[in-house]
C-alpha cells in the first residue's frame, strides 16, 4: 500500500496517537478519531480530527468515507464500569467492522492484546478485557475484509527502548507475558498494513535487546499461514 489516507480510531489514547504521528511521517494522509470528551494529547498535529460518538452508525460512516484503511486502537479503560471492555473492546470494535463494510473500506487492523481469549488471567479482574478482546477479533476474522490482529504484549510509555530493542513476533498462543513500547506496536500496525501476506493473521509481538532484528514482512515470509 502506497500513500493512503489511514483512518485511526481511538486516536487520543496512548498507542492511538504515536500510530497518528508514525503514519504521517510515512507520508499518509491521517483522520484521527476521537470520542467527543477525549482529551487531545500531543501528536496529533497533521491529522484530520474527527470528534464523534462511536456507536452513532452515520456519524461513524461519515468520518470512515473515504478512507483507505482503518486501525482500530480503541480499548476500555480501566473504571467501576465494569461493562466498558464489552462495550468497547467487543460491541465497538463490530461497530467499526460493520462500517468499514458499509462505506467499502477493506483493510483493517486491530490492535488487540497479548493472552487474548483466555478466561483465567488476572486481567479479566477488570470486567473480563480479554474475553471482549476475543469477541472483537473473533468478529473482525468472520467479517471478509482484509484484517489483520496484532497482539502486544505489557504496553511501555518508554519509546527510548525502540533504539535498542526487537521485536519477536508470533503467531496466536505462543507468548506470554512480555512487553513491548507502544511506539513499536504503532510501527508493526503500519508495517501490516503495507504487507499484503499479514492479511489474515493474528500476529503476536513483545520486544527485547536480545532479539535478532527482523521485520514484518521477513518474519511473514519466513513463517507462512498454515
Amino acid at each position: 500500500m502506497g500513500m493512503a489516507r489511514v483512518a485511526v480510531s481511538g486516536a487520543s489514547g496512548k498507542t492511538g496517537w504515536r500510530l497518528v504521528q508514525e503514519a504521517l511521517g510515512r507520508g499518509h494522509s491521517v483522520r484521527a478519531l476521537v470520542r467527543p470528551g477525549s482529551q487531545l494529547p500531543a501528536g496529533l498535529e497533521g491529522a484530520e480530527l474527527v470528534r464523534l460518538d462511536f456507536s452513532c452508525t452515520e456519524a461513524l460512516h461519515a468520518a470512515l468515507s473515504g478512507c483507505d484503511a482503518l486501525v482500530i486502537a480503541t480499548g476500555a479503560r480501566p473504571s467501576v464500569d465494569l461493562s466498558g471492555p464489552l462495550k468497547v473492546d467487543a460491541f465497538g470494535v463490530r461497530e467499526q467492522i460493520q462500517a468499514c463494510k458499509a462505506v467499502g473500506l477493506r483493510r483493517v487492523v486491530l490492535v488487540s492484546a497479548l493472552c487474548a481469549g483466555r478466561w483465567w488471567h488476572p486481567l479479566n479482574l477488570f470486567g473480563l478485557i480479554l474475553v471482549w478482546k476475543r469477541l472483537g477479533e473473533r468478529w473482525l476474522e468472520q467479517s471478509q475484509l482484509d484484517w489483520t490482529v496484532i497482539r502486544p504484549g505489557g504496553l511501555s510509555e518508554d519509546d527510548s527502548r525502540c533504539q535498542g530493542e526487537s521485536v519477536l513476533f508470533t503467531g496466536p498462543g505462543q507468548q506470554e507475558s512480555a512487553s513491548i513500547p507502544r511506539r513499536l506496536v504503532a510501527q508493526v500496525c503500519l508495517d501490516a498494513l503495507e504487507s499484503p501476506a499479514a492479511i489474515g493473521r493474528i500476529i503476536e509481538i513483545t520486544s527485547n535487546s536480545q532479539q535478532p532484528q527482523q521485520s514484518l514482512a521477513g518474519w511473514l515470509e519466513a513463517s507462512p499461514a498454515s
